[in-house]
């Protein structure tokens, strides 16, 4: 429900680049061309770890219209991390290459041809012949981190361990209940509709411009600048349409290697991928293994919780130690305990590159919570939303890992309302199906943050706004629009600070030269730290209307008020300017102009919170499940375009939906990963989603835009939990290896599990 006063935010609007969208009249990354633009194509390692003892590009270089074969024979050597906020960023080691000398899996860059042509690129790329010294694969974390196992890297294969604990262990009564369940998290594809690419160019002057579809412009040109010894001000990201990311856009994938072909042929080259290099070469969200042992009182208190988690970060290192750790915060987002101990590796395997995906650590941890936390309310014989009532933070309450306060959290108000208009406990005592068909019901909680300010990072944004001499406005911001409808909202916040219409207002996408510096878009920050930057940058220029009116009306400042479009007088005479004749009169009458700048810095970091309900079919012939019914509910804090957060909420579900049922990047016994891009890689098709209703918490306890919290991750995050728990609620079964396929449902009922 849209707040009391409010005129254009929580309402439905349709995102600003909708008509574009559906005529093809957007341009994208891929559609752009520049002259002489020359287009390459790279050369992906077939084998899963191998020396490369030799490269002959003799063919390719003798094909017309090939310009140059790079390889790690003729391009710099020197080692960089794709993922980096700012430049000495802990927990990034720098162990990935332009071109590898050693292939450590099937999609590593060996080569890349530079040709006229997209066609001859690819033609020319089938006759670089490579020689390669097969090494051993080692597949799993449990391969890798076994004793004698080659090292993928020098250092090792453990490539980071931490030991997390909150609390002291308190004594346990003899009736404690103690249930240890190991969850596995697949290796996951992004699925953006877009493939990624990159486009670089290095003119004359020696200034390096990029376009791409990134998530930070500033951490590009960072990780570009450093390596290739340029000062920061010699190399500039343009951020440009995304068609999707999903957080597989948020690493500096392809922007280093393109910019090197662009300096070394001194003309602009456009890098793009199909969709078997997106899924085999990019990165992959990373597969993760979790023992999660919980201590419950016989009264369902949750007394003691231990984790150890193995992630699988893939060949190179990118965010998975980060990733790692941000799976061990968010317990004490989501639920009270006296006592928490985590325990975290990152292994190196031969795999696809393990990075950031939407939840960044959330989705894997809470599956694994949640599931263990259902089976825990079965050993107890209790109803699993009483067991989590008795369990979840209240509003308010200090985050134990963090220290900082969880806000206004309103997961129990989520829970509660949820389970509602589910109707949970009506379907949850009457069983339903047949002997061949089952019906069950299953639920989750989920837990996630609103920015990355912590105890030892900072957040903030800055932006700038100028008004035009007809009264609309231009708002220069670094935002990273990732197809959601980011600029939509931030012209709903600037309209309703200024109270005008959003068609007024216009905004900015990233460009390292030209607008403000902001982190980027990730870590839920965007409408909550971003969002509160713009109605901050908007307040500010509303005082500076009523500042220049005051002078051109030779009345004091505090006699005036900007309202409803115009400077007006609230005492004294009647008398008002609308907006442009105040930015007209200021800059002809006073030589100045309504043009303002803001940052805003967070000092909070409130806990965003779903809870979601699945019921689901399961045909126990066949292990075929279909999801039947769906209600998401979001403690959303203030819906800025109703919409757009609703549409965020139906397709994070139908992300939820894959990764427990259909979704995984699998490989072979020789790490190779199935050709055929989407005719392999199964994800849910409309034709298989089920209704999804959404309903929203609202209220005004947090700092975000008219209380506004993140939506697009938290979305996601307790999705595949409540499906899986479902397909147990209807089987009387305890399956725990994600994706739940019909092979492992049939399995698991051959083996006499199930009721």
């Amino acid at each position: 429900m849209t707040q009391s006063g409010l005129r254009v935010v929580g309402r439905d609007h349709p995102i600003a680049d909708a008509a574009l969208k559906v005529t093809g009249g957007l341009v994208y990354g891929i559609d752009m061309d520049l002259p002489r633009m020359l287009h390459a194509r790279l050369l992906l390692s077939p084998v899963a770890h191998a020396h490369i003892v030799g490269i002959d590009a003799s063919k390719a270089l003798a094909l017309p219209g090939v310009i140059a074969v790079f390889s790690h024979l003729n391009a710099p050597a020197a080692p960089y991390s794709r993922y980096r906020i700012l430049p000495g960023q802990a927990l990034c080691p720098e162990d990935e290459t332009l071109f590898t000398a050693t292939a450590r899996f099937v999609g590593d860059r060996v080569a890349a041809v530079v040709a006229t042509d997209a066609q001859t690129a690819a033609d020319a790329v089938a006759l670089v012949d490579v020689d390669y010294e097969e090494l051993p694969e080692l597949l799993t974390p449990e391969a890798a981190l076994r004793e004698g196992a080659s090292p993928i890297h020098p250092a090792g294969n453990l490539l980071h361990e931490f030991d997390q604990t909150v609390g002291e262990p308190i004594a346990r009564r003899a009736d404690a209940v103690t249930v240890t369940i190991t969850v596995a998290t697949p290796r996951l594809h992004h699925a953006a509709i877009e493939p990624h690419l990159c486009l670089a160019d290095y003119d004359e002057s020696g200034k390096l411009t990029i376009w791409s579809p990134t998530q930070s412009v500033f951490g590009a040109r960072t990780v570009v600048a450093d390596l290739f010894g340029l000062s920061y001000n010699r190399v500039r990201v343009i951020k440009v349409p995304m068609g999707g990311s999903f957080g597989g856009k948020q690493e500096f994938i392809l922007e280093p290697v393109t910019a090197f072909m662009a300096m070394a042929t001194k003309r602009p080259v456009k890098l793009v991928l199909d969709r078997a290099q997106c899924i085999a070469g990019t990165m992959v969200r990373p597969a993760t293994v979790s023992r999660v042992s919980l201590g419950v009182s016989r009264d369902g208190r949750l007394e003691d919780v231990d984790v150890d988690t193995v992630l699988d970060a893939g060949a190179y290192a990118t965010s998975s130690p980060d990733y790692a750790g941000m799976m061990a915060h968010k317990l004490t987002r989501l639920y009270r305990v006296p006592h928490y101990h985590h325990h975290g590796r990152v292994a190196y395997t031969t795999t696809p590159v393990g990075g950031g995906c939407r939840g960044y650590g959330a989705p894997e941890f809470v599956t694994a919570l949640e599931i263990a936390f259902d089976q825990v309310a079965r050993e107890l014989g209790i109803d699993p939303i009483d067991l989590r009532l008795q369990n979840l933070v209240q509003p308010h309450d200090i985050d134990a890992l963090s220290g900082m306060s969880l806000g206004d959290a309103r997961v129990r108000e989520c829970l509660e309302r949820g389970a509602e208009a589910f109707g949970w406990r009506e379907r949850l005592r009457t069983p339903r199906g047949d002997e061949r068909r089952r019906i069950g019901v299953g639920m989750a909680c989920g837990a996630h943050k609103n920015g990355i300010l912590s105890t030892d990072f900072p957040d903030f944004s800055t932006m700038a706004m100028k008004m035009n001499e007809d009264g609309s406005v231009a708002l220069s911001a670094s935002l990273h629009e990732v197809g959601c409808g980011t600029r939509t909202a931030m012209a709903l916040i600037v309209a309703e600070e200024l109270e005008m219409s959003p068609d007024l207002v216009s905004i900015t996408e990233a460009d390292s030269d030209t607008t403000p510096y902001d982190f980027g878009c990730f870590g839920s920050r965007v409408t909550y730290v971003c969002g509160a930057a713009a109605r901050g940058t908007a307040a500010a220029l509303k005082a500076r209307l009523v500042e220049l009116a005051a002078l051109v009306m030779q009345r004091p400042a505090h006699e005036l008020r900007a309202h409803d479009g115009r400077v007006e007088a609230v005492v004294g005479p009647a008398e008002y300017l609308p907006y442009g004749a105040v930015v007209m009169a200021a800059k002809t009458r006073l030589s100045e102009d309504a043009f303002v700048h803001y940052t805003h810095r967070a000092t909070s970091n409130p806990g965003a919170y779903s809870v979601q309900f699945a019921e689901v079919s399961v045909d126990c012939a066949t292990g075929l499940t279909t999801v039947t019914d769906f209600l998401a509910v979001g403690d959303v804090g203030q819906a800025i375009n109703r919409l757009m957060v609703e549409g965020q909420f139906v397709g994070a579900v139908q992300m939820g939906i894959g990764s427990a049922l259909c979704e995984e990047v699998r490989l072979d016994d020789r790490g190779r990963p199935p050709a055929g891009g989407f005719k392999t890689y199964h994800i849910v098709n409309a034709p298989d989603m089920p209704k999804v209703r959404v309903l929203l918490v609202e209220h005004e306890g947090d700092e975000g835009p008219y209380g506004a919290k993140s939506v697009g991750e938290i979305a996601v995050v307790p999705t595949a939990a409540a499906v899986v728990n479902a397909i147990n609620q209807a089987l009387g079964t305890s399956l725990a290896d994600l994706p739940v396929t019909p092979e492992k449902i049939v399995a698991a009922l051959a083996q006499g599990q199930g009721d």
